[in-house]
């Protein structure tokens, strides 16, 4: 199989919008090539019987019951608020939309 290129490491740095130096793409290219490599020789000792999996051992995720408690009043949260508007904390605007 042949290696990864610069010019393909060019058109994924592309895609990501990520801007490389030359000496990068081929030092990215290098290791692109060895990550796939890697996974190729993991995928030849795979076994048919062994199904895919994210995690080698069986997870479970533990819930509590939610249960409904008192909390704090609107009026109380925002108490110590710089600034609110209609019951909310009120932000300085940051991406410049309405």
């Amino acid at each position: 199989m042949p290696g990864i290129t610069r010019e393909e490491v060019a058109h994924l740095a592309r895609l990501a919008r990520l801007e490389l130096q030359d000496e990068e793409l081929d030092h990215f290219a290098t290791q692109l090539d060895d990550i796939i490599g890697a996974v190729a020789r993991v995928s030849e000792v795979a076994e048919q019987d062994v199904p895919p999996t994210s995690h080698p051992l069986p997870l479970t995720n533990v819930m509590r019951p939610d249960v409904v408690r008192p909390s704090l009043t609107p009026q109380a949260a925002l108490s110590g608020a710089p600034a609110q508007e209609q019951q909310r904390f009120k932000v300085p605007q940051i991406l410049g939309e309405d």
